[in-house]
């Protein structure tokens, strides 16, 4: 059996988690506030899988610096990167794609 360390346990508890909230959670989220609270937030809150945290101007400056439009893409469509990865829809696939943009403006928001 394979030793981890506290933090590699923690993020493995916090990824699973994620799972449970991504496919038990309806999708009822319409405003960027509200799809950020019940979807991103997971992920942006804690940094998971190297998502930039929600208020970070620096972790947040090269993804912005790429320009909304790609931004918005990568949130829709899923990426992944040298920082980390994105799931395509935050893993919620009932997002409409302008749910995901009012959610992308809102944590561009955050960091202005």
């Amino acid at each position: 059996m394979k030793k981890y360390g506290k933090t590699s346990w923690k993020l493995i508890i916090a990824a699973t988690g994620a799972l449970v909230l991504f496919y038990t959670i309806p999708s009822f989220a319409k405003d960027g506030a509200t799809v950020y609270k019940t979807v991103c937030r997971v992920c942006h809150g804690t940094g998971v899988m190297g998502a930039p945290k929600h208020g970070d101007k620096a972790g947040w400056a090269d993804r912005i610096s790429k320009g909304i439009a790609t931004l918005e893409k990568n949130a829709i469509e899923g990426f992944k990167g040298k920082k980390g990865m994105m799931p395509a829809k935050g893993g919620r696939s009932s997002l409409s794609n302008d749910e995901v943009k009012a959610a992308v403006a809102y944590m561009i928001d955050a960091v202005k």
